[in-house]
């Protein structure tokens, strides 16, 4: 798995960064070394180092963010939501990882626990990436159910067999933690859709029920969209789901190549 990149911000300074001790009488203390930026003070980036008594800190890496923002240092700043890796709000990297910090154990970290923000990511404070792009490229692929034909009275059918084909697809989250993971968005993400969002494109071309299979295939056919991906697999192997987005793609592919036939 490709280790962390500093975010698309400033150089971060070594010498800035704050140690907050634990509390006399902590038993079971884990140093955590959190990325620290804030845009509107001016100053570089660091990284910052909390003692934690693990003895009183749930077991997730999240639990311990939250006890260090409620007890420690107010100012920290994070996205969260669900805690049952569902939202995908928590998504961070975690010891040079992608992951969720929700269902991500402390002890899964040897040592030291150390996190920075997505990579290669503009951050907009500390831990939140700016995920305004993103967010712009799953718009682009229209990621509803598209139709021509009459709406039935109740409800669009389908077989058990074409409803199998939607799993690993529909159980995606919007997390990034793929998409800020693959190196060849890292290099073209103003143009390369990236891993989750062809992902989220063929979970509707596999759709039975949708009828603009063309026109998605239009669309998607471009020399950055789609064939960007180098089949680098640090998607699959970093998303927190199980899920594998290069395989949606090369299915994409194929789907474009029958077409010519």
């Amino acid at each position: 798995m490709a280790q962390f990149t500093l975010p698309q911000n400033s150089k971060l300074d070594k010498s800035a960064g704050k140690h907050h001790k634990a509390p006399e009488g902590s038993k079971k203390v884990r140093n955590f070394k959190i990325y620290r930026y804030d845009p509107d003070s001016g100053a570089n980036p660091r990284m910052d180092t909390y003692e934690v008594d693990m003895a009183s800190c749930g077991p997730m890496i999240l639990d311990a963010l939250i006890k260090i923002k409620n007890e420690t240092d107010a100012t920290l700043t994070f996205r969260r939501s669900c805690r049952e890796g569902i939202c995908g709000s928590c998504a961070m990297n975690i010891d040079g990882t992608n992951t969720l910090a929700c269902t991500k154990t402390c002890e899964e970290v040897k040592g030291e626990v150390v996190i920075y923000p997505l990579p290669h990511m503009p951050v907009v404070k500390d831990l939140v990436p700016d995920l305004t792009h993103f967010y712009a490229q799953l718009a682009s692929i229209e990621p509803w159910l598209k139709t021509d034909s009459p709406a039935p009275t109740r409800e669009r059918l389908q077989s058990e067999e074409d409803r199998a084909k939607l799993d690993g697809l529909y159980e995606c989250i919007l997390c990034a933690c793929c998409t800020t993971s693959c190196p060849s968005y890292w290099w073209n993400g103003d143009r390369y859709l990236g891993p989750a969002i062809l992902l989220q494109a063929y979970r509707w071309l596999a759709d039975s029920r949708d009828e603009a299979t063309g026109q998605r295939l239009d669309e998607l056919e471009d020399p950055f969209k789609l064939y960007r991906c180098h089949t680098i697999m640090n998607c699959a192997k970093t998303c927190p789901k199980g899920l594998n987005p290069a395989k949606a793609i090369a299915e994409t592919k194929k789907m474009l190549v029958e077409r010519r036939v």
